[in-house]
């Protein structure tokens, strides 16, 4: 199918998933839980084979975790789909309404975007969140994944039509793209007349060559090198904790820590925060005082404070104070999720005034940036920019508004 035929589909499916309730919504998506429950053995079948293909083509770790499918992801899949269920319907919201000096009653209505292009890599988790988040907001969703897990998410596509089938609703209401020809890419990203938005989530070269190519809006969700400070205020043990986990608790995702920035005042103490990070498997990569102090540690480049590994690799420095840390963010951050780990208020509210991100912590792990963790029930990408939506992105980030305007033969002179 060519990408005219695909977009026109979704076009024509928009009026079916538009004028469902909020209920049958709902009733689609317990079907989708249940058709997800039913197919493990099927899903984990076809993830084996995409796990097998890119462990002959050499995939690095990391890149296998994102692809891996368990019956843990699969619980958790289900269970982001039944969280999505119990969130409120954001197109059924109360609309805003007044009455203009003409007497026209203007209501801001909102209302889904309509046709929503999703463009990802290896995460096959994603297909289900984007498609849930997409019926529920009353979207349509065009969904290409990467190709290395199309069989996973054939057997994934399949769930999802078989949900809608069973509510006799076009199953053009989730597709999935499964030409993994890059031209695809290209032609669909030009199609304003039938798409009206592009979420592309993965690599940072994914997703600036579909900001610098796509004639269709485009909602970035940017790549993630996270910082965690540790001012001379901070708890210590909680310090090295809150390090372990934005680290090593999940590395291959975009909300895990790439850089340490640890205040001078610790120098003495540094050993006792970076070798259970070597212990765990981390490669330490330091600034000249780090490589001194921990032997361990491998000499960081330029190139370092610029990378987001998504692996067991930390760039880690020393800052002489806050003022330091906060710069070294503003020059190398991507505005993802940021971390200051302090007892001094001050110290606190400087940090969250001044760093610029979608999220940003004090004395949490940046690995909670998440749409589950923020109670979305899942999420369709984490924005990085500042329009129309930033940081996790749920149900209400795939809807805008309308004006509806009720008169009785008003006319402007």
């Amino acid at each position: 199918m060519d990408a005219v035929e695909i977009a026109r589909r979704a076009q024509q499916a928009r009026s079916a998933v538009a004028r469902c309730t909020s209920e049958e919504k709902n009733a689609v998506l317990l079907s989708v839980a249940d058709m997800l429950d039913a197919q493990r053995e099927r899903i984990l079948a076809a993830n084996a084979c995409d796990l097998e293909g890119a462990a002959q083509s050499s995939a690095q770790t990391a890149f296998l975790d994102r692809l891996r499918v368990t019956q843990e992801r699969i619980d958790g899949m289900i269970e982001g789909v039944r969280q999505v269920i119990s969130l409120p319907d954001p197109c059924a919201r109360t609309p805003q309404a007044h009455v203009l000096a003409s007497g026209i009653t203007c209501v801001r209505q909102p209302v889904p975007f309509g046709v929503i292009l999703m463009i990802y890599e290896s995460r096959p988790n994603v297909t289900v969140d984007a498609a849930v988040l997409g019926i529920k907001s009353g979207n349509v969703m065009i969904l290409r994944g990467g190709k290395e897990s199309l069989a996973t998410n054939r057997a994934l596509r399949d769930c999802l039509a078989a949900a809608l089938e069973q509510h006799h609703l076009p199953t053009d209401i989730v597709q999935l793209v499964e030409d993994t020809d890059r031209q695809r890419v290209q032609e669909l990203i030009r199609l304003r007349r039938y798409i009206d938005l592009v979420i592309p989530r993965g690599s940072a070269a994914l997703i600036r060559t579909v900001v610098e190519n796509s004639t269709v809006p485009v909602i970035e969700t940017g790549s993630g090198i996270c910082h965690m400070y540790i001012d001379s205020s901070a708890e210590w043990e909680t310090a090295i904790a809150l390090a372990l986990n934005a680290k090593v608790q999940r590395p291959s995702v975009c909300n895990a820590m790439e850089t340490l920035l640890v205040h001078a005042f610790w120098q003495p103490r540094i050993g006792d925060l970076l070798q259970p990070l070597a212990d765990a498997g981390v490669e330490i990569r330091g600034d000249e005082k780090i490589c001194r102090c921990f032997p361990a540690a491998h000499p960081a480049t330029e190139e370092d404070w610029g990378t987001e590994y998504n692996d067991l690799i930390l760039s880690v420095a020393f800052v002489p104070d806050e003022e330091a840390a906060i710069s070294h963010i503003q020059q190398y951050g991507t505005r993802h999720s940021e971390c200051i780990v302090a007892t001094d208020r001050q110290a606190v509210e400087r940090f969250m005034q001044e760093v610029d991100a979608a999220v940003i912590y004090a004395n949490a792990s940046t690995r909670f940036t998440d749409g589950f963790e923020f109670g979305l029930g899942a999420e369709i990408g984490i924005s990085t920019q500042k329009m129309h939506v930033r940081g996790p992105m749920g149900l209400e980030a795939l809807t805008t508004y309308e004006y509806r305007m009720f008169g009785d033969g008003q006319i402007r002179s």
